[in-house]
Order: C-alpha cells, then sequence, then structure tokens
C-alpha cells in the first residue's frame, strides 16, 4: 500500500503533518489556526471534512491549537493520551471535546491505518510519536525530542519515510542571543534534536527500506533550511545511505506532497 505524505507546517509556531492511504486521512497534530489548515489542505486536494483523526504527540500550542475548531465545526474525532488531554483541558477552550484516548506505547485504527504511539523524551507531560502504517508501509513522526532512546530507534528502523525534528545547528545556538536557560532546555535531553542528531538517529535507522526524510521543527534563529539539510545529508553519506531523499519542511507553507512505498 502506498501512503502520502506532506508536512502542512513545521516551526516553533505551529506544526501538522498530513498522512494518507487511498481510503484514509489523518493528521498529526494541529498547530495551525482552523482557517489556515484548511486552507493548506485545500492545497493538496484534502479537507478538514475528510480527515478521519487527529493524532496528538503533546500539548504544546504549536501542535494543538486548531484541535477545539476543527474538531466542533468539522467533526474531526480526537486521538490522545490522559495525561496529553489532562493539561489541554486546564485551558477553558479546550474542554469538552470528545477525545478518543490512548495509552503510550499501544497502537490504534483509523480506517485501514494502524497508528502506534511510543513515549519520546520532551518537556511536556507525556509526549509521544508515531508510527502510521498502511499495508506495509510505514511513515514515522516525532518532531519534538531531546534524545533518541533504543527504543524510539528500534520503532524507526523498519519506516520507509520519516518526519524527524532537525531543531538547531549547535554553534548557532550557542552564538544566539538567548538566555542560557533556554540553551540548556533546548540542547538538554528533554529539549531539540540539533542536525547532528538527527543525521547519526537517521545514519542508524537507515537501510535500503528508507526513502525520505523531512526535517521538521527547524529553529528560525538557531539554524538555517539549508545547513540542516547539507549537515544530515552529509552524515548520511558518510555511512553510505546517500539514496535517501532528505527533504524540508517550512512554518509558512506546505512541503512538497509525496507518495512512500
Amino acid at each position: 500500500m502506498s501512503l502520502t505524505l506532506c508536512v502542512l507546517a513545521s516551526g516553533s509556531a505551529a506544526n501538522c503533518v498530513y498522512v494518507a492511504s487511498e481510503r484514509t486521512r489523518i493528521l498529526i497534530d494541529a498547530g495551525l489556526s482552523g482557517r489556515e489548515t484548511a486552507r493548506r489542505l485545500a492545497q493538496i486536494g484534502a479537507a478538514p471534512e475528510t480527515i478521519a483523526a487527529i493524532c496528538v504527540t503533546h500539548e504544546h500550542e504549536d501542535h494543538s491549537a486548531a484541535l477545539p475548531i476543527l474538531h466542533r465545526r468539522w467533526r474531526v474525532p480526537l486521538y490522545g493520551n490522559s495525561a496529553t488531554i489532562e493539561a489541554l483541558e486546564r485551558d477553558a477552550r479546550r474542554r469538552n471535546l470528545a477525545w478518543r484516548v490512548f495509552a503510550t506505547g499501544s497502537a490504534f485504527e483509523v480506517g485501514d491505518l494502524r497508528v502506534e504511539s511510543f513515549s519520546v523524551p520532551h518537556d511536556s507531560y507525556d509526549p509521544v510519536g508515531f508510527v502510521v502504517q498502511g499495508g506495509g508501509t510505514r511513515v514515522g513522526v516525532v518532531t519534538d525530542m531531546g534524545t533518541a532512546t533504543g527504543a524510539i530507534r528500534e520503532r524507526l528502523k523498519t519506516c520507509a519515510a520519516l518526519v524527524l525534528e532537525s531543531n538547531h545547528d549547535e554553534q548557532l545556538l550557542k552564538d544566539a542571543a538567548r538566555p542560557w536557560s533556554l540553551k540548556q532546555r533546548i540542547a538538554g535531553r528533554q529539549g531539540h534534536l540539533s542536525n547532528t542528531q538527527s543525521g547519526e538517529l537517521l545514519a542508524a535507522v537507515a537501510g535500503p527500506h528508507l526513502q525520505t526524510v523531512f526535517l521538521a521543527h527547524l529553529s528560525r534563529e538557531c539554524n538555517r533550511p539549508e545547513l540542516a539539510q547539507r549537515t544530515v545529508a552529509d552524515v548520511l553519506a558518510r555511512h553510505g545511505w546517500t539514496h535517501v531523499a532528505v527533504r524540508l519542511t517550512y512554518p509558512d507553507r506546505v512541503s512538497e506532497v509525496v507518495a512512500v512505498g
């Protein structure tokens, strides 16, 4: 089975990933406004009312802003774990939503897609990544993660495509005019992956099966798109994985639309 993959938005302000089979369309996170989500879906030939699920990685605003409007206006089902839902419901706008609850580490079905959840280290209540499987094709999405554990590597080893954080260049982060505490948080084990760390993770999980990776959550201040792309591609090349297409994502427009599998 072929899966369609497109990153509608990625960055510090908003994150939203589209994954679809011929029959089933889902979103991973919904950090754009409802109107902008609808606009970007239209650009790739989809619409909010055709979305079968929004699977939420964690409660931060850049991953959850559009949940109320997409759920209430277009009846899009929401999937989250208990801790994430509880954190979201501290905001009155996000109360009284009809959630479908999964336990972290479990899998659930949405149409003809199987969605596997797994724990990731990040500074939120119970953050997760997802692997979406349609037939024998697997797509992994991990956009906020401070370090890659062995368990995460095992989850990603069989994926044909990945949406993976490549947040910052280590030197640009050191040189940034930011408080030291913030720099420490970003570079810490529950913060965000650097370009080099992203490349090393990809090299560890790559194989003939891995076709493409989308670099996600790029910092505007502490990264450069071309630098992230070059750094990751260079690490992959040193390990012999030159066949993997390294693609960019953007905060202000949709990425390429790629068929995987």
